[in-house]
């Protein structure tokens, strides 16, 4: 619900408003614009009982409830579109993210060659597995903390900020010791403690769609994080699972419109993980920002036939920055900037 004040509301008033909401066990979050302040309240289960108890409160405008089921992460509680800053560098907005990397860190040397790469193509993101959730647990499944350090240096040598993905809420503290932006993982999009536990800390979180989960169930597990008052959240949306064999997962490119129509929170999209095959990553990338996306995420590898992990999806960095040339002349037609 969002509850409007008058323009001569005084302060008192508006204090007396949000305790009274806060007194029923709601949450609220004060905007105070240049001609009066909007009480954004969420949680509410009695919407009715709510309103009897405020709409003649001196100093109260209007009440608008949000009909949307994702309150915080709804276009209706927040008009304006987020802009997810990091250090400096932003998601959302005129210019495009680009996050990319090998889908998991296997050597120092091998991230050190992408990050250099990938940072003169134009990327600002390093992304790079640590803790890989495999279909098989005898596949390869990271190199942990030792990934986590690795980042960490390769970071602190190209400048480019890193992403990682965070399995376990056990395993958050840990990790945000080390990277930029926690990664949320398709498998864990509803593992709801985790996103309880990654809402709590101070990093951006990019949370990546369920391969079988609605736009709504995706935005409800954003409000999770949210709600727990965490605001820097970036949506990603990196394929559905269909009936189609001829890739990986099926690109759902409508997610960019429809998540921009409900909601304020940024939207990526990841072409590797789509396609399964890095022979469509070219094309879902050019896709991608065409519908409207804040960037991408893509995976890159020096020697794919040899990766630990995902080698079919990578583009080789000559390929990645053959693409970001193509890239930049599609964000200028639709108004962005790499």
């Amino acid at each position: 619900m969002i509850v409007t004040m008058s323009v001569k509301a005084t302060e008192k008033e508006i204090k007396d408003v949000i305790k009274k909401v806060e007194g029923e066990g709601y949450h609220t979050q004060l905007f105070q614009g240049e001609k009066k302040a909007v009480i954004h309240v969420w949680g509410v289960t009695d919407k009715e009982r709510l309103m009897r108890k405020i709409e003649s409160l001196s100093g109260v405008e209007k009440l608008i409830p949000i009909l949307q089921p994702f309150k915080l992460a709804s276009r209706e509680f927040h008009p304006d579109d987020t802009v997810v800053s990091v250090d400096g560098r932003t998601i959302g907005g005129r210019e495009l993210a680009i996050i990319t990397g090998p889908c998991a860190v296997e050597s120092e040397s091998i991230l050190l060659e992408i990050a250099d790469v990938v940072k003169q193509a134009g990327a600002k993101f390093l992304r790079g597995g640590v803790f890989k959730p495999r279909t098989s647990p005898y596949s390869f499944q990271g190199l942990r903390e030792k990934g986590l350090e690795i980042l960490a240096r390769v970071r602190e040598k190209t400048g480019l900020l890193v992403v990682t993905e965070v399995m376990s809420e056990v395993d958050v503290p840990l990790v945000a010791q080390y990277v930029d932006i926690l990664q949320i993982g398709a498998r864990n999009m509803q593992n709801f403690a985790l996103l309880r536990t990654v809402g709590r800390f101070p990093k951006p979180v990019l949370l990546k769609r369920g391969m079988s989960a609605t736009m709504e169930e995706w935005l409800m597990a954003a409000e999770y994080i949210l709600s727990e008052g965490n605001s820097r959240v970036i949506l990603c949306e990196r394929g559905i699972r269909t009936f189609e064999s001829y890739t990986r997962n099926t690109l759902d490119i409508s997610a960019v419109p429809v998540v921009n129509r409900l909601s304020h929170l940024p939207i990526i999209i990841d072409p590797s993980h789509s396609s399964g095959d890095w022979q469509y990553v070219d094309a879902l990338s050019r896709a991608g920002i065409a519908a409207g996306a804040d960037g991408l995420i893509i995976e890159v590898h020096p020697n794919p036939a040899e990766a630990l992990s995902d080698g079919k999806q990578s583009l080789k960095p000559r390929r990645f920055c053959q693409l970001m040339q193509e890239l930049k002349e599609i964000a200028r037609a639709v108004g962005r900037q790499i």
